[in-house]
């Protein structure tokens, strides 16, 4: 993930205060599951440690890990889009410590300061097309015939 996409350096610091003060800390264990494919966006986190790895479900086989996610760095962005429901699923491979955010509260805030919602629409923005792009990388490294580095 590169910086551009983390709350610290996506937000300007007054962003960044407001959303914090709805954040709560929580924390999950190896192996815990966050949120699974097709269930409720009702909250998000931003990764204090450990690492969250996000996958998606293959019928017949083992869910794919399509991303490790770490410090800083946003986990879930479905919560900000109608009908708001999971479009991986995401387990801690660590022990994880994080700020959780109820994303009703998070959106009235939105509605009630549009700056606030703009920069939060922003931020959320480059997280889904940065990691849109990584995916791309990655399945053309798995599945194209000479991977991701250009014609041979």
């Amino acid at each position: 993930m590169t910086s551009a996409t983390t709350m610290n350096t996506a937000l300007e610091p007054v962003h960044r205060e407001r959303l914090m003060r709805l954040a709560r800390e929580v924390s999950f264990e190896a192996g815990a599951r966050l949120f699974e494919e097709g269930g409720r966006a009702d909250r998000f986190w931003i990764v204090r440690t450990g690492t969250v790895a996000l996958d998606l479900h293959v019928p017949g086989r083992r869910s794919a890990v399509i991303d490790a996610l770490g410090h800083g760095e946003l986990i879930g962005w479905s919560w900000h889009f109608r009908p708001c429901l999971w479009h991986l699923g995401g387990e801690a491979t660590s022990q994880v410590w994080a700020w959780e955010f109820d994303a009703d509260a998070v959106r009235a805030q939105c509605d009630e300061d549009p700056e606030f919602g703009r920069a939060i629409a922003v931020w959320v923005g480059r997280v889904v097309a940065q990691r849109l792009h990584a995916s791309r990388v990655r399945l053309l490294d798995l599945y194209a015939p000479y991977g991701s580095g250009g014609p041979a």
